[in-house]
């Protein structure tokens, strides 16, 4: 059976929201403690492993995403991309810049250095790759590893009027405190299921970006 999309995330229910856990301490979210940390990632697993049952309509796709966290001196930003909406898969949602591994991509970090200066033109000489989390599997079955990478400015973004409707971006403090991490359930197909949320003004950030930021703030929580 093919589980249902969501087409509407805004309109269903929050049914609570993570303010009980602590926020990841500001001084682990600067690029030097970020550098850090990926450097000695140790045994980890994290929280979200993908939105749950995959639909059967096609094979599985390896994929990548850059997760560009942008040196903004006193406050780091994460860069994130709104989709247009015309697209087949995550049309109008917020994403990471990423898409499907190409056959002459060497590797995960290839193939999001690439994606992301195609939909964004963001330059590779401002991109410093430091880690990767563990794949994440959407529901349209894209088994996608986070590369995660520091960004320093300056920089100008050209995007792509296909595939990408905006840029912006958000501060990592706000992503990685939980009181901002927001869960609604709902029912389909006879079972629960349920999704993250991190609203950023007019930026509904959901589904599987929202989860992979929710898994890099597991990673940045552990002691």
């Amino acid at each position: 059976m093919t589980p249902t999309r969501i087409l509407h995330p805004q309109s269903i229910p929050v049914a609570g929201v993570d303010a009980h856990l602590p926020p990841v301490p500001l001084e682990r979210l600067t690029p030097a403690a970020l550098r850090r940390r990926f450097a000695a990632p140790g045994d980890w697993t994290p929280e979200l492993a993908g939105d749950g049952r995959p639909t059967m309509d096609r094979p599985s796709a390896a994929a990548a995403v850059l997760v560009p966290i942008v040196d903004r001196g006193d406050a780091a930003t994460v860069l994130l991309t709104r989709r247009t909406e015309h697209l087949r898969d995550h049309a109008g949602q917020i994403s990471f810049p990423g898409g499907r591994v190409e056959p002459e991509d060497a590797d995960a970090a290839a193939t999001a250095l690439r994606e992301a200066e195609e939909e964004v033109g963001l330059a590779r000489a401002r991109i410093e790759v430091i880690g990767q989390l563990p794949t994440y599997t959407t529901v349209t079955h894209f088994v996608v590893t986070p590369v995660v990478a520091i960004v320093t400015p300056p920089f100008e973004l050209t995007l792509d009027a296909f595939e990408v409707a905006a840029a912006f971006e958000v501060p990592l403090a706000f992503l990685m405190d939980p009181a901002n991490h927001r869960r609604h359930v709902f029912e389909a197909a006879g079972a629960s299921r349920q999704f993250l949320s991190m609203p950023w003004g007019e930026h509904f950030i959901w589904g599987a970006t929202a989860a992979m930021l929710r898994n890099l703030y597991g990673f940045l929580a552990e002691t």
